[in-house]
């Protein structure tokens, strides 16, 4: 979907359509959610501090995020998707992959069927979205975004090597600016560069990613379309509006705890892992986690847990801190436990 967030606020509000829309809440510490494509062409972008990006745009239109519309937007858009296939794997409200080699609907070719989902959520909902078309999802995920908003792009097979040849090593998914950083170091600065690389150089130098970074630079990813992926974590945080010591830190602790809890009740999978992550007023993020012999069997258990992670926090006593998350992660289903358990009592016998 096209600047998401910001186009279902336009939709909904003509007043704000043409003008550059910024999805934030105001404040010191609070960041962009999504910016309209007019607010982009001044700098703003996602995730970027909301103070920035008032600097950045001062006509900028603020509005504080309304998720209960975007998820309600975000299940038409899904439920377009599973009129044309049953392979369909979200990656977030407004973003997914679609297998579309059996269409439901029949179709002459991937594009034509991309194509006409497009059509139907701009009939559907009024917005707009951009489509790639390719043999796997590495490929198809670069092509979403090269005609955006409101565009298609289709790369073939026989297309794929001379599609990724100029393109920076930073479009390849995993290479941020410290891998993009090593890479360059070695005078690889686009794909087709990197291709030219042997891979028992690029594993010597990078291990398992090495091997990965190999498949991508020749097109090559095997992943398919997962729909339903199992839920794997589940977490909640905050940003204070003033940064807090560590034992100041206890009731939120507490309060992100009980929405974690609560969310991860949805799932009838068990989560084993508690985590907490911290991020200090220098911007220094940490997390430390505790996976007890058996699962937290409630809140208090689990908020106790998290707790006692704060003690694990070894920075100096006057170390103030911006953020902090409490979540599980480790989820497996119920029954895997209770087939570890009686394997163990089977060995044990």
């Amino acid at each position: 979907m096209d600047a998401f967030y910001a186009s279902v606020e336009q939709r909904d509000d003509p007043s704000l359509r043409g003008r550059p829309v910024v999805v934030a809440w105001r404040g010191a510490r609070s960041v962009v959610c999504a910016a309209s494509y007019e607010a982009r062409r001044y700098g703003v972008r996602s995730a970027m501090p909301a103070l920035r990006a008032e600097r950045l745009c001062p006509e900028a239109v603020f509005v504080p995020p309304d998720f209960t519309r975007y998820k309600a937007v975000s299940r038409q858009v899904r439920a377009i998707f599973l009129e044309h296939t049953d392979l369909v794997e979200p990656l977030s409200l407004d973003e997914a992959y679609l297998d579309v080699t059996a269409p439901r609907i029949p179709s002459p070719s991937a594009t034509a069927t991309a194509q006409a989902i497009r059509a139907r959520i701009r009939e559907e909902t009024g917005l707009t979205a951009s489509a790639g078309v390719a043999p796997n999802k590495f490929i198809a995920k670069i092509a979403s975004d090269w005609n955006k908003p409101d565009g298609l792009f289709v790369v073939r097979p026989g297309q794929v090597q001379a599609f990724l040849t100029t393109l920076p090593v930073g479009r390849i998914p995993g290479v941020g600016k410290v891998m993009q950083g090593k890479l360059e170091e070695l005078g690889v600065h686009t794909v087709g560069q990197l291709r030219a690389l042997p891979l028992e150089a690029l594993q010597a130098r990078f291990g398992s990613f090495g091997a990965s970074l190999h498949r991508r630079a020749h097109g090559i990813d095997e992943r398919p379309v997962q729909p339903d992926q199992p839920v794997q974590s589940i977490s909640s945080e905050d940003t204070f509006a003033q940064d807090l010591l560590l034992e100041e830190l206890v009731p939120h602790v507490r309060r992100l705890a009980a929405k974690a809890w609560e969310a991860s009740r949805r799932t009838p999978r068990v989560g084993r892992t508690v985590v907490l992550k911290l991020k200090t007023a220098q911007f220094r993020i940490l997390t430390r986690s505790l996976t007890p012999d058996a699962p937290p069997a409630s809140l208090d258990e689990f908020c106790a847990i998290a707790q006692s992670l704060l003690a694990r926090v070894a920075l100096p006593p006057r170390t103030r801190y911006r953020l902090v998350g409490v979540g599980l992660s480790n989820f497996h289903d119920p029954e895997e436990r209770v087939q570890a358990q009686l394997f163990a009592v089977e060995a044990c016998a």
